[in-house]
């Protein structure tokens, strides 16, 4: 294979040791010398192994993505070498040799030959950012299981509340949860506690607040209610660390609030998990993809079959997921638009697939060229075809029994219309 890289290094990494192989050129010019080294992953570790690779006069260090056991090397090596982190599907040991010292000689020489392709690590201002946007949405996640377990609980005391309350954590439902944590169980003055529109239900308040509720319910729910307190604390300091985090790219922020769906914490995730650099994505396919929001390639002896999705980020799913279902509620949009002329025939999933996928592509377009969102219309489909959108009502009509005549309007007859 032709040396594309001169000096490469490789590091096969693990928890607690990382094995490094680097390629150079031998002592005598003819041929090349291989050595390889095992450092521990504690700082120490690390920082000899920099020293290292930085004697052996390394070009460029590569290694695979192991959950996140590559990233305080990442930390460490980044601002003294090239870095390439790489998909370890791509890179298979070849069968029959397989321990760290062989997995990271070949994958030395991929590199060596230039046949490794790099995955996309973000800078470090997006890579700080994503730790509190993922970690806020672990917490914000937990709140809603610890809400689920205080339904379950309420049910075990018998008492209905959220059969009249549509938020049993809003006002007058946390002024009520926290007087019978508190040992008032009379109906009445439960009741009576109501603030608002839900004061015109104090008929049934009064019966759904009656049941069981003793000394070990309080103990259980008065547990839930102060965990959703601090979930609620630590999700409010975490949107303010991400607040100041994402300042320098608030601009950025506006432009994908633009989107149909996509709001506020919408708009931190997608800029955390992609950045705001689209050049390393070459077209707005290629960031489909990468998010793994496009069909799979699935073809065989001439014929095209539906491919399954790759994985890309969870996070960035579940967001364009949100994103998505918000846009198709909302009126006279474009997205709402395609989703209902998909759903029919191709179902909801993968109806709502779409209207994801087109969401990431316009991301990337905003962000490449920094124009606002311009939306279509609700009428887009209707516009671009519309003797298909005739034909279709025809059929419709004629499937009810109707025979249908159709006659274009001229100009002269519209006229005459509107004179009578």
């Amino acid at each position: 294979m032709e040396t594309i890289v001169e000096r490469p290094a490789a590091l096969d990494v693990h928890k607690a040791q990382v094995t490094a192989c680097v390629r150079v050129p031998a002592a005598d010019g003819k041929g090349r010398e291989q050595h390889v080294a095992e450092f521990k992953t504690t700082v120490r570790g690390l920082l000899a192994l920099r020293d290292w690779l930085a004697a052996h006069r390394v070009q460029q260090v590569v290694m695979e993505a192991t959950g996140v056991f590559w990233k305080p090397i990442w930390h460490v090596l980044e601002d003294d070498f090239p870095l390439m982190l790489v998909n370890a599907r791509h890179v298979k040991q070849v069968p029959g040799r397989k321990t760290d010292v062989s997995d990271a000689a070949w994958l030395c020489q991929l590199l060596e030959a230039g046949l490794l392709k790099a995955s996309f690590v973000p800078p470090k201002p997006i890579r700080n950012l994503r730790n509190l946007t993922r970690y806020r949405k672990t917490q914000i996640q937990e709140r809603a299981r610890e809400a689920n377990r205080l339904h379950k609980a309420l049910e075990d005391t018998g008492i209905k509340l959220d059969c009249v309350a549509t938020d049993i954590l809003g006002v007058s439902g946390r002024l009520m949860l926290d007087a019978l944590v508190h040992g008032t169980t009379d109906p009445e003055v439960l009741a009576d506690l109501a603030k608002g529109r839900l004061r015109a239900k104090l008929p049934a308040l009064k019966e759904a607040l009656e049941g069981r509720f003793d000394q070990l319910h309080a103990l259980w729910i008065g547990a839930i209610l102060a965990h959703i307190d601090f979930l609620d604390e630590q999700i409010d300091r975490l949107s303010d660390a991400i607040e100041e985090q994402i300042a320098p790219f608030g601009a950025a922020v506006e432009l994908l609030c633009t989107i149909p769906g996509v709001q506020q914490r919408a708009a931190e995730v997608i800029i955390s998990e992609i950045g705001t650099d689209m050049s390393v994505f070459p077209t707005e396919k290629h960031l489909a993809s990468w998010a793994g929001q496009c069909p799979g390639n699935d073809q065989s002896a001439g014929k095209r079959r539906s491919g399954k999705s790759r994985k890309g980020s969870k996070w960035l799913d579940w967001t364009l997921e949100e994103s998505a279902l918000a846009a198709i509620r909302t009126k006279d949009v474009y997205l709402a638009a395609q989703y209902t002329r998909l759903k029919p025939r191709r179902g909801h999933k993968k109806a709502l697939g779409a209207v994801k996928h087109s969401i990431i592509c316009a991301c990337w377009h905003m962000l490449s060229t920094g124009e606002l969102y311009r939306d279509l219309g609700g009428d887009y489909f209707q516009r671009r075809d519309p003797e298909r959108e005739a034909q279709r009502l025809v059929k419709r009509l004629e499937a009810l029994g109707h025979l249908v005549t159709l006659q274009p309007t001229t100009t002269s007859t519209a006229e005459e219309a509107v004179a009578a």
